[in-house]
């Protein structure tokens, strides 16, 4: 079965950046989309970003357009966020996931922001 397990979030100062990290087995990687979303404190799952198989498209949710980039490498089975200039409103647990709702998603890492 689909197995997602993210890592690399922690508490940063605003500004700074952090890369997010995810594994995934248990299905074949390298034919899905792959999504991030998140989870701010009191509010429901926000879809971040996607990217297809082949990494020639890539989306971002307008809040994070030119501050976060995501990549892959199918070759092992690896999803990342790369999260720059890091702002409060960017605390939230972060998921990948193999759709945009969020559905099919891992256990989360948790992202804070704060001075």
């Amino acid at each position: 079965q689909v197995r997602l397990v993210e890592s690399g979030g922690g508490l940063v100062q605003p500004g700074e950046s952090l890369r997010l990290s995810c594994v995934a087995s248990g299905f074949s990687f390298s034919d899905f989309w792959m999504y991030w979303v998140r989870q701010a404190p009191g509010k429901g799952l926000e879809w971040v970003s996607q990217v297809n198989p082949g990494s020639t498209f890539t989306r971002y949710t307008e809040s994070v357009k030119g501050r976060f980039t995501i990549s892959r490498d199918n070759a092992k089975n690896m999803l990342y966020l790369q999260m720059s200039s890091l702002k409060s409103e960017d605390t939230a647990v972060y998921y990948c996931a193999t759709d945009p709702t969020g559905a099919d998603r891992g256990q989360g890492t948790q992202v804070t922001v704060s001075s």
